[in-house]
């Protein structure tokens, strides 16, 4: 069987491909050296008061640029669908396309629905009016449909991450697999690692965990800084002189030097990630009590039974997130007993609740002084005066005057967060922190393809592209939400 090239039955399509992405290069370079000439208000006004786009020189490449822009992508679209119709006739990127086929099934879906109803969908809906921010969206759910089909449906992977196979190792891209059943997938699309593993599913697999760690990490450090931050912006005083002090002692330690710090093996078995665990876990149960408490405070009949039904299940799910094999802290030395097992449906491994609670802990005071900041700008505006003459409750209008009135920066620095978490983590992975060494997380996987990057750099730069491109979507999806947030 011979191996596969990039593109297969599509190669005769190369050489425009390229000739458009230079073109569009070029005209982008041309573009930013115009923008530094000054050339006046060549902007038509039109009757009804709106700008049309600039004339002369700086609008011709500006047309240029987009119509570039638009081949280059139409090329794209046209290498994707062969591919999904070809398979690995169509190469390499045929393969890969193909295997991608329930990835771009659910985009189009996602696409489509928020489309038709995005007049509907508040920021969200608006998202879609900017095109770096449907860019961007795109790149993300990409990553976020291929992590759940590919990790916890096993849909998309085209041999077992942590088999080895033999003869494959440091194989190239499209090398086929001698004596391979007929059922198997017959080649190795990304190549082979130093390990005879192939690189492609692995690359599915790594997804999968960053999918999972860093949005919830995020999101868990967003409810303990808001949790904290509100009250401290809100009341000032000493309150706000404890945490924020407590925020800048933290912040004052490099981050590197406090994941060496949380991850290595003699801090782990003293049980300290553990108790952090317990300790910033229970924000959300905290955030989310104060919530509903303050919004149904004086219907009875109402708070109560939610409170029992909403708060239960948090704390069920605390005590699960905190609890292994029924014990919170287990070590040569004592166990501090937790959930039985049979009542533990969140299963966190021990090195990835170790790895969360850095992650929680880091970011934490970073959004701390953030919602503080917010907390303290609006509380003097005159809806929050408003409030507190109807005699609303401090929680209340912190929660449900103050809060809303902040998710427009809070939103955008969500969406950025992530992307400094996927790249924490891809530094965890890297320095072979916290996860096992033989997890296919994308960091571990560029520091086992490293070693022989000159020789074989398809190892390394496969997941090293891919962490490129989530952050690169993350920013890309921040820039949108922050300029339609302006718009409001």
């Amino acid at each position: 069987m011979e191996p596969l090239t990039w593109t297969g039955g599509l190669s005769f399509l190369n050489v425009f491909f390229l000739l458009a992405v230079g073109l569009l290069a070029l005209a982008i370079v041309v573009q930013i050296i115009l923008s530094f000439v000054p050339s006046g208000n060549t902007r038509a006004i039109h009757a009804d008061g709106t700008m049309g786009a600039d004339s002369g020189l700086q609008g011709f490449v500006g047309v240029i640029v987009s119509y570039l822009f638009y081949a280059v992508l139409a090329f794209v679209v046209v290498y994707l669908l062969s591919g999904v119709f070809a398979g690995t006739a169509a190469g390499i990127f045929g393969g890969m396309a193909q295997q991608f086929l329930p990835v771009w099934i659910a985009l189009i879906v996602t696409f489509a629905v928020s489309i038709t109803y995005k007049r509907k969908l508040g920021l969200y809906g608006k998202l879609f009016d900017s095109t770096v921010g449907m860019i961007g969206f795109a790149i993300v759910m990409f990553w976020v449909f291929t992590g759940i089909m590919g990790g916890a449906l096993d849909m998309l992977i085209t041999h077992d991450p942590l088999s080895q196979t033999s003869g494959m190792k440091n194989k190239l891209p499209g090398t086929p697999l001698s004596g391979a059943a007929p059922e198997d997938f017959q080649w190795f699309l990304l190549g082979g690692d130093n390990l005879a593993r192939d690189v492609f599913s692995r690359l599915i697999i790594g997804s999968s965990i960053v999918v999972l760690i860093a949005p919830l990490a995020t999101i868990f450090a967003f409810m303990v800084g808001i949790t904290l931050g509100l009250p401290a912006g809100y009341y000032g005083g000493r309150l706000d002189t404890i945490l924020s002090f407590l925020a800048n002692l933290i912040l004052a330690f490099p981050v590197i030097l406090l994941f060496y710090l949380l991850v290595t093996p003699e801090i782990v078995l003293t049980g300290i990630p553990n108790y952090m665990a317990a300790v910033l876990f229970v924000f959300p149960v905290i955030f989310f009590a104060v919530l509903l408490n303050s919004r149904y405070y004086t219907q009875p009949s109402v708070r109560t039974p939610l409170l029992i039904v909403v708060i239960g299940g948090l704390a069920w799910a605390y005590l699960s997130l905190i609890s292994n094999n029924g014990a919170i802290v287990s070590n040569d030395d004592y166990t501090l007993p937790g959930l039985p097992v049979i009542m533990d449906w969140i299963k966190m491994p021990p090195e990835i609740l170790v790895v969360f609670v850095s992650v929680v802990f880091v970011n934490s005071p970073t959004v701390f002084r953030i919602v503080r900041g917010l907390a303290l700008d609006i509380k003097t505006r005159d809806y929050v005066a408003a409030a507190q003459t109807r005699g609303e409750g401090p929680w209340y209008i912190m929660l449900w005057e103050i809060l809303p009135n902040a998710r427009g920066p809070l939103i955008v620095d969500f969406c950025l967060r992530i992307g400094y978490t996927t790249i924490l983590l891809g530094t965890l992975g890297f320095f072979g922190l916290g996860l096992e060494s033989e997890s296919p997380d994308w960091g571990s996987t560029i520091n086992a393809g490293r070693r022989l990057l000159a020789l074989y750099p398809h190892a390394a730069v496969a997941p090293a592209l891919a962490l490129l491109s989530l952050v690169l979507g993350l920013n890309l999806l921040a820039d949108g939400l922050r300029e339609e947030s302006l718009r409001d």
